[in-house]
């Protein structure tokens, strides 16, 4: 490269970074490139120049290099150059022209960090590539997000956005964008060390042990204000938590969750009618909250003394500061936790001396109204201005309060959405016929005690079904599983006659007579200890003794001073997950029936030999439809007889959408869970490799599926896999192990096999 071409090149910066003498470099670019770093820093220039990307883009690299190689090195800021051409073209020259001043963000915020600047650059690489159209405004926020989300996490809440839009490029701009409730709730998330989801299963168990409540937790839903997002709350039967609380890690992260169940427990415990609103002033409703706050707390203090040391540390108002609404309150709410607490301030002094001179009176709930009204009109008269549509309880522990009130027909709208939502599912539930006589005994556990199965923002399907849980899903390219992403609709099926399936029965004698013979045969159950044989596996030591007592005293020893381990009962449970996608439609060849036909005639067979064996069952069906509609369809539950309402089920199954594999799988075994057997076996019949329209990625649903897989294996539950398509056999191994899976080439051959299947994988 000669010299004129140097100056050529060169022109497009301004007059600040003109060179000096015959040096081709500004000041700082020949301080911070010097020696070989110095020719290649210009022949990275020369390259971006000569790949057209508009002088913009040169000009943003020759500005912001120096300074990039300054913090992280030159030969990141070499490499820079490199990853700006890649987004050029993946995504565009205005995208990579951002990416320049994006880095100096990065580069302050990874405190130079040579090892994560590279891994963030390689971050926005791959992200350029899925999703082009949203790099620009990515890196435009790029700041705010390195200063909640390191690397890792960053690149996390990035596959999150790309994941929940699939292919459709304007809805992947309106999460980057922040349009979609989704992206700030998924930036919570990643920007916690620890959240609800890690803390569900003991925080149940927590507020049950403390005040013996067993309420559903939930989350709040998407379109929740900022506030409510914030902070914890409750209604009648239902406690919502937030996802995460910001700026809260680690431990203090989990003792924030711990504080808000035991504060809400003491207001279930202790606050006993709802407030009437009335007339009061949004001030006067914050106030009389806050005076319930420390009454519900004192009198929890009184039973569990300990509770302080768990709220104290949040309550950090200092006696002194600004004459804010927001700042009094906080301060007036300490002085009456923490009688070590002085303020000065006459306000919080008359509020401290109202509240312990009613000590007396604590148990009574209207002392709360009293107090607050009093001091919320002295507020007034102090001219101290009070926002309720910014104002946040404080400390953080704390709940929002709204569960204390009744508003009448003026309930905010959240209020009112969450409480005609639990009684249209309530209505639901109840309508479902549920008086039919049990399989067999089984305990009853809560169904909250499983995370598993923890459903979360509880809202009504507008096609019929219900909305129960929201499962999470294993992103194997970040590594995480992001929680609650698949929402999982609870639908009935369009029943038929039951004597289709007994025409199926009719039609398949031979295998129905044989399988008869089979039934009284098989044993799956605990081994048992078998004493007093003649031979066997191990001695019996009582007998052994007995043995030798005879012989010494003169008798003749009993010789069965033998035993060995039996099996000689069933003892095991099994859910059966039929995959109903739209390939089940397809017809078998040379052959009227389709593939959704042989699997329903299938399962009755199955169906048949376990009822005849008395194994608890339970029969489910699935398709997907996105994952915000994983479609569940309950044919026969575990506490139901097998007869027929099961068989109208059964017989009503049609093929449609797609086969999101892993979310069905986790809703299944959240009932084989409660068996209370010796063996539980989920047995999934499937024809296709698992996919969804969302989900342009064909090997994220495989891995998803594999995770659950493995993490059933861990709780000791048993997966099996029937594949029906002949070409799946590669995805079937790699979810479910080449030892879990059977490949049936023939499917018309399936009513016969799947019953002797059972048998073998049971016996």
């Amino acid at each position: 490269m000669v010299k004129s071409d140097i100056k050529d090149l060169l022109k497009v910066v301004s007059a600040e970074q003109a060179w000096e003498g015959d040096s081709y470099f500004t000041p700082l670019a020949r301080q911070e490139f010097s020696g070989d770093y110095g020719a290649a820093w210009v022949r990275a220039c020369y390259k971006l120049e000569q790949a057209g990307y508009g002088a913009s883009l040169l000009q943003a690299y020759i500005r912001y290099s120096p300074e990039i190689a300054r913090r992280v090195g030159p030969e990141h800021a070499l490499l820079l150059a490199g990853v700006l051409s890649s987004v050029a073209i993946k995504a565009s020259p205005a995208a990579a022209e951002v990416m320049p001043s994006a880095a100096i963000k990065a580069a302050e915020r990874l405190n130079g960090d040579e090892v994560r600047f590279r891994s963030w650059m390689g971050v926005i690489d791959r992200f350029s590539s899925l999703a082009p159209e949203s790099v620009q405004v990515v890196l435009a926020q790029m700041d705010m997000l390195l200063s909640r989300l390191n690397v890792s996490r960053l690149d996390a809440w990035i596959m999150a956005g790309v994941r929940s839009a699939g292919t459709d490029a304007e809805r992947r701009l309106k999460f980057f964008s922040f349009f979609d409730p989704e992206a700030e709730r998924r930036l919570d998330h990643e920007s916690s060390d620890l959240g609800y989801a890690d803390l569900a299963r003991e925080l149940k168990a927590f507020l049950n042990a403390l005040w013996g409540i067993r309420v559903p937790l939930r989350e709040p839903p998407l379109s929740a204000t900022g506030q409510v997002r914030r902070r914890a709350g409750f209604s009648t039967g239902i406690i919502r938590v937030p996802t995460t609380f910001p700026g809260n890690s680690g431990e203090k992260a989990r003792d924030l969750y711990y504080a808000a169940l035991a504060h809400i427990g003491a207001h279930m415990r202790f606050s006993g009618p709802l407030f009437p609103a009335g007339e009061l002033k949004p001030v006067q409703l914050a106030l009389v909250s806050l005076i319930e706050d420390a009454r519900v707390e004192h009198l929890a203090l009184r039973e569990f003394p300990g509770l302080k040391r768990l709220w104290l540390p949040f309550h950090i108002a200092l006696a002194t500061g600004l004459m804010t609404a927001p700042s009094m309150f906080a301060r007036l709410s300490h002085a009456l936790v923490d009688p070590d607490f002085t303020d000065v301030d006459g306000w919080v002094k008359k509020g401290r001396d109202m509240f312990f001179d009613r000590k007396a009176q604590w148990d009574n709930p209207a002392i709360s109204r009293e107090i607050g009204n009093l001091l919320g009109n002295d507020i007034g008269q102090m001219r101290i201005q009070f926002n309720p549509r910014t104002y946040v309880v404080e400390p953080p522990y704390r709940d929002d309060n709204m569960g204390l009130w009744d508003f009448g027909d003026d309930a905010p709208p959240e209020i009112l959405e969450e409480e005609q939502l639990l009684d249209a599912v309530r209505i639901e539930l109840q309508d479902q016929d549920d008086t039919t006589a049990p399989d067999r005994e089984r305990q009853e556990n809560d169904e909250n005690d499983d995370p598993d199965s923890r459903p979360v923002n509880l809202e009504v399907s507008e096609q019929e079904g219900i909305v129960v849980a929201r499962y999470p899903e294993y992103d194997y390219s970040s590594g995480r599983e992001r929680p609650d992403w698949t929402t999982l609709v609870e639908y009935a099926p369009t029943p038929r006659p039951a004597y289709v399936i007994d025409d199926m029965l009719e039609a398949n004698a031979p295998v129905v007579n044989h399988i008869k013979a089979l039934i009284s045969s098989a044993r799956v159950s605990r081994p048992q200890r078998i004493r007093g044989l003649s031979e066997g596996e191990f001695l019996d030591i009582d007998a052994s003794i007995n043995a030798m007592i005879s012989r010494r005293i003169g008798e003749t020893p009993d010789t069965r001073i033998y035993g060995r381990f039996e099996r000689r009962h069933r003892d095991l449970s099994v859910q059966v997950l039929l995959d109903v996608s739209e390939s089940t439609k397809d017809n078998l060849v040379k052959s009227s029936a389709t593939v959704l036909d042989v699997e329903v005639q299938a399962t009755a067979l199955l169906a048949h030999a376990m009822s005849g064996l008395g194994d608890p069952f339970a029969i489910s069906a699935f398709c997907s439809n996105c994952r915000d509609d994983v479609r569940y369809f309950r044919i026969k539950d575990f506490d139901k007889p097998y007869g027929d309402t099961a068989k109208t089920y059964l017989a009503g199954l049609a093929g449609n959408y797609s086969t999101r594999i892993g979310a069905a799988m986790r809703h299944a075994v959240a009932d084989l869970k409660r068996q209370n057997t010796h063996r539980r076996l989920l047995l999934v019949i499937t024809d296709g490799e698992p996919s969804d329209i969302d989900v342009p990625d064909k090997h994220y649903l495989v891995e998803d599926a594999r995770r659950v897989v493995h993490t059933l294996a861990q709780d000791g539950i048993d997966v099996f896999a029937v594949g029906l398509d002949s070409g799946g056999d590669s995805y079937l191994t790699r979810i479910f192990g080449r030892r879990n899976v059977i490949q049936i080439d023939r499917i018309e051959k399936l009513p016969e096999q799947l019953p002797m299947l059972y048998f073998r994988l049971t016996a």
